[in-house]
């Protein structure tokens, strides 16, 4: 696996050394996992407060590019400072294939440790969502009076001081020419070029292109309807556009679409970064393509598989993620519920009085003992330019203060804090998802799994809250090895195997 190296010295309490020090310990660890590391990114005095480093967000940048699949650091707490941080930027290297791994710690922690995570992700999204859903509740409110709800305005149009829309006499004509010239024959490249070229611009500002052209012509609002969440109010909006040329636009616009959407819907491969191959320990990857027929096949397959290093057969993406949801589903008992509520709160209780509150508290603690001192100096002496200096330092220390306060504030801040009625709540909701919902899916592999060791003839489930490794053997997998062994050989080096072996296309 190819890692890139994370190490950083805050300004308090480390030295330049201390950089060197982790380098070393990293190094090390991945020499013995059998790791290639091919980067670094160091920060230097500057404390865990991950918006703040550099060198930490160029490496997130970096992820995107898919050059590396791990991010050692080592220890935990040089990745971030709290959970919270830890689990929003985990999830973002996550949807790029990369895991941290730390060289001095347990990479998984402990199970209630992982499942904080987890549910501080998960939890954040729900909230968000429930927040979502009262700033939806007013603009249900303005739409049902057609006015507008914020957000974009269509080209050709503006919004009156009543919040109703009219027309702007000034882009309005635009809106007319382009679907004229649509009508007309012209294609969508030859309009956005003429308008790019005389200085058109689009509602936002920006240049035209295909996408915003297309969105246009297929806006009902240019025939007076205001359309809000599906629904349609005819006269709700003054017209631009006449009928008769609308719907000959829409004519057209389903002549030339080409391919349904449902064959260009890019497929979100739910297990990455926690699937792993049982033999070589790699991490498994998911391929796609079409085969002679035309039908999309998805799979997971071993990295080294691919290579022909490792004999570990291809799977079907759909069947191991519905095992896997299932035995999550599995995991959502009263029991566990019970079980899963004590351990979270009892490690929110533990991270109230982390190792840095407790560092910044006796900062204070010896700040505030030098002023008293300083106070008593001063008092008792006689000497002008000897009580100045000290009145200078007791500034100093005043400013040392204000600094320390501010940022203890910001660590408890940054604390995990969650009630056992908001973690009981929430799994309980989880107990009442569709299990075809693909947030739900997502939702419950991020809380509940760890990882998942695959073979030919079982399965290894590592649960967050389980005690125990579940293990599902070749009784429920022995179909999936018939099936495999005709397409063994003529999925190696391609992006996608060339037929289904499950029907044979």
């Amino acid at each position: 696996m190819n890692m890139v190296i994370y190490a950083r010295f805050s300004s308090h309490s480390q030295r330049e050394e201390s950089i060197e020090g982790q380098l070393k310990i990293c190094y090390e660890y991945a020499k013995r996992q059998g790791h290639n590391v091919v980067g670094e990114y160091i920060d230097r005095a500057v404390t865990g407060t991950s918006d703040n480093r550099p060198q930490f967000q160029r490496m997130i940048f970096d992820s995107d590019k898919k050059h590396f699949q791990g991010v050692l650091v080592y220890q935990l707490d040089r990745f971030a400072r709290n959970r919270y941080d830890s689990a929003i930027y985990k999830s973002r290297l996550k949807k790029n294939g990369v895991r941290v791994y730390s060289a001095r710690e347990n990479i998984t922690d402990d199970a209630s440790g992982i499942l904080v995570e987890g549910l501080l992700e998960s939890m954040a999204e729900y909230y968000s969502a429930e927040l979502a859903q009262k700033i939806r509740r007013g603009m249900d409110i303005n739409a049902e009076k057609c006015l507008s709800t914020g957000g974009n305005i269509a080209l050709g149009f503006k919004v009156a001081p009543d919040k109703h829309f009219i027309i702007d006499e000034k882009t309005a004509p635009v809106v007319v020419k382009i679907f004229k010239m649509y009508a007309n024959g012209q294609t969508v490249t030859q309009i956005c070029d003429m308008l790019n070229s005389q200085g058109y611009k689009t509602s936002r500002g920006a240049t035209f292109n295909k996408n915003s052209l297309r969105n246009m012509l297929q806006n009902k609002r240019y025939i007076g309807i205001y359309t809000y969440k599906g629904k349609d109010i005819p006269g709700g909006m003054p017209r631009i556009i006449s009928d008769d040329l609308f719907y000959k636009v829409q004519e057209i616009i389903a002549k030339n679409r080409k391919a349904p959407a449902r064959s260009k819907a890019k497929q979100e491969y739910l297990l990455t970064t926690k699937l792993f191959c049982g033999y070589c320990r790699e991490m498994m990857r998911g391929y796609g393509g079409t085969g002679k027929s035309g039908k999309s096949h998805y799979y997971y397959a071993c990295k080294n598989m691919i290579k022909k290093r490792c004999k570990k057969k291809i799977l079907r993406k759909d069947y191991i993620e519905n095992l896997v949801i299932e035995q999550c589903r599995r995991q959502l008992t009263p029991k566990n519920i019970d079980k899963i509520t004590r351990e979270v709160v009892a490690l929110c209780e533990r991270e109230k009085d982390n190792s840095n509150l407790k560092r910044i508290e006796k900062l204070i603690n010896d700040n505030k003992r030098k002023q008293r001192n300083l106070m008593v100096a001063v008092a008792e002496c006689e000497i002008d330019s000897v009580r100045k200096s000290l009145y200078v330092e007791i500034e100093r220390l005043n400013t040392e203060l204000d600094i320390l306060k501010n940022e203890y504030t910001i660590e408890q801040a940054g604390a995990v804090c969650l009630t056992a009625k908001e973690i009981k709540f929430f799994l309980s909701e989880l107990r009442k998802g569709e299990a075809d919902s693909l947030s739900y899916r997502k939702t419950l592999i991020n809380v509940f799994v760890n990882a998942i060791y695959l073979y030919d003839d079982k399965i290894t489930i590592i649960f967050n809250s389980g005690d125990k490794p579940v293990t599902i053997d070749d009784e429920l997998l022995s179909d999936i090895e018939e099936s495999n062994t005709a397409v063994e050989g003529s999925f190696l080096g391609n992006v996608a195997p060339p037929y289904d072996p499950y029907t044979n296309t």
